[in-house]
């Protein structure tokens, strides 16, 4: 199965591998590159229909049809029946603010506790952090010292108290998977609602909203091969209920109501073609069925590829003795591994790396918290390797023989 993915013919979609070579793209949790088609869809936009929306004239009827057909394409990316439950915007962060602000207004004693996790990106933590000075009561769920996640940590901090559970899907800085869906049914079980940050899981594997009975989840385009934007999906009952800020035209309804201002349409037409992208390629290892079951393909398809390659960057870093934090079990991660080697410093082994052609990254990751539980200074931090589906056997060997270089 690994051995079939179609990782030549994916590479030859994105012009940007060509232009770049002999450097290594290793550091796409920070952004990745865009096929040809997303790129063709914003140039499209820009060149032939860069008005306002709302208008009576083609043109603008045009950006209004473009717009619904991206909610439509990525409601069935997510597996959500209702397009209108897909809401466009600047960036996760955003929308994660926008949605804490909300539940900060509405929150009340007896059920004021928001739980966080100390594995998440802090723009997932700080932002309910925030609402402690409107009477939220903060309760951690720690993650074990593997680098994880378990629900059955999250259980004895669940109690008639609790308004929301907020974690990730799976961590940007080790690439540590979490059961979602059990921590949809724990919070449910005690009539608490769940928030997912869902940005780092998007390139990765199938996103199932209807699986996973989340109520909340905010994704962005940059980690999953379109442009820079964000979107929140919720439950409709739940984005209906939620207090947010618009003038008073804006009808009090999704996704309107949550969409506050101008966002940039190029972007959500880069967003719609990245869907675009991966259903063709479900098409193209076999699937002819509907949009949903072609996407699903591609999302299994991809997982199952980048095993193959967790396992091959878990081996090279292996071979120099780098210390690895998370897990070692590629079938529960992502290829997005974090890494130290003793007697040598992150910044001077990135600076090394780049001189060999690679792009990596080193530093905090945005997670302080994750820093201090690792017991990294955070001004030091540690070493990020971060690959996806265009990323190959071969540039994994490379890295290895380049590290190797390095670290001698």
């Amino acid at each position: 199965m690994t051995a079939a993915f179609p990782v030549q013919d994916a590479r030859a979609k994105f012009p940007a591998l060509g232009r770049a070579a002999p450097f290594v793209y290793f550091d796409n949790a920070a952004g990745a590159q865009l096929p040809q088609n997303v790129l063709d869809a914003v140039a499209h936009h820009l060149v032939e229909i860069n008005v306002q929306r709302g208008g009576r004239y083609a043109k603008s009827r045009a950006v209004d049809a473009m717009i619904q057909a991206s909610r439509e394409k990525v409601a069935a990316w997510l597996n959500a029946d209702d397009p209108s439950e897909v809401c466009f915007g600047m960036n996760a962060t955003s929308f994660i603010r926008m949605v804490s602000l909300a539940i900060g207004q509405t929150i009340a004693k007896p059920r004021n506790r928001i739980v966080v996790t100390d594995l998440d990106h802090d723009a997932n933590v700080a932002t309910w952090r925030a609402l402690e000075r409107m009477g939220v009561e903060i309760v951690w769920w720690r993650m074990r010292d593997g680098g994880t996640l378990h629900v059955g940590d999250l259980m004895p901090l669940l109690d008639d108290r609790v308004r929301l559970v907020a974690c990730t899907a799976v961590s940007h800085a080790l690439g540590s998977l979490v059961d979602i869906a059990g921590v949809a049914r724990a919070a449910h079980g005690v009539g608490a609602e769940m928030f997912l940050d869902c940005v780092h899981y998007g390139p990765h594997a199938l996103i199932d909203v209807k699986a996973w009975d989340v109520d909340y989840l905010v994704c962005s385009g940059y980690k999953a091969f379109s442009p820079h934007m964000g979107f929140l999906w919720g439950k409709r009952d739940k984005l209906v209920s939620l207090p947010t800020f618009r003038e008073e035209f804006i009808p009090d309804e999704p996704p309107y109501k949550v969409e506050a201002g101008t966002f940039i349409f190029e972007n959500v037409a880069g967003m719609g073609a990245a869907v675009d992208y991966f259903e063709a390629l479900g098409r193209e290892m076999g699937h002819n069925g509907d949009r949903r079951g072609a996407l699903a393909a591609a999302m299994n398809a991809i997982q199952l590829y980048e095993q193959s390659l967790s396992r091959a960057v878990l081996d090279e870093l292996k071979s120099v003795g780098a210390t690895v934090y998370g897990l070692d079990d590629e079938t529960r991660r992502v290829p997005t591994i974090a890494f130290n080697i003793e007697g040598h410093e992150p910044a001077r082994v990135v600076e090394a790396m780049a001189q060999e052609g690679f792009g990596i990254r080193d530093g905090h990751m945005y997670a302080p918290r994750l820093m201090e539980r690792l017991g990294l200074a955070l001004d030091r931090g540690c070493m990020r390797v971060s690959l996806v589906h265009y990323n190959d056997l071969e540039e994994v060997a490379r890295f290895g023989a380049g590290l190797r270089r390095v670290v001698r």
